[in-house]
């Protein structure tokens, strides 16, 4: 049996100089980071969402917001839970697919690092991660630069 899921997320540049952008689990140097209570690394925490949603979960901020309260910051740690729910479900993920809309940065250098971040958490091939970009024609704040959006669909199958 195989299940699909679904997950948007969206955050504003920060006008904190000192914050840091995160975008699948990668920091991206001269970039402005963006607001949220944890690194706000949109990539991951849509597919943390597309995840709890392929099991039937209720949204992944229930405990990445504790989790936050905790000083636990690092998408990747909210990662390492939504994979631990779709195996406790008794499901794999065979493969997923990110869209980013943002007027910056440029992701055709970052998309490796993120697939092999990704990849490495998930522990399936980084060739089973498809990213890509958009600035939507500038239509949305995000393309015009006033913040980041990601999308990511999960594609699971049941390890039983």
């Amino acid at each position: 049996m195989s299940r699909i899921g679904f997950g948007q997320d969206s955050h504003r540049f920060s006008s904190d100089p000192n914050r840091k952008l995160v975008l699948g689990g990668v920091a991206v140097p001269n970039e402005a980071g963006l607001e949220g209570n944890s690194d706000a690394d949109v990539v991951l925490h849509a597919l943390c969402r597309a995840l709890e949603q392929a099991i039937g979960r209720d949204s992944f901020s229930q405990y990445a917001d504790e989790m936050s309260k905790r000083g636990i910051a690092d998408s990747r740690e909210y990662l390492k839970v939504a994979k631990a729910h779709v195996e406790e479900a008794g499901y794999r993920v065979i493969n997923i697919g990110l869209t980013i809309e943002a007027l910056r940065p440029r992701m055709e250098t970052l998309s490796p690092m993120m697939k092999k971040t990704i990849s490495g958490i998930l522990e399936i091939a980084a060739d089973a991660i498809g990213i890509n970009a958009t600035t939507g024609e500038r239509m949305t704040p995000f393309g015009q630069g006033e913040g980041i959006q990601a999308f990511a669909i999960v594609n699971l199958e049941s390890g039983r």
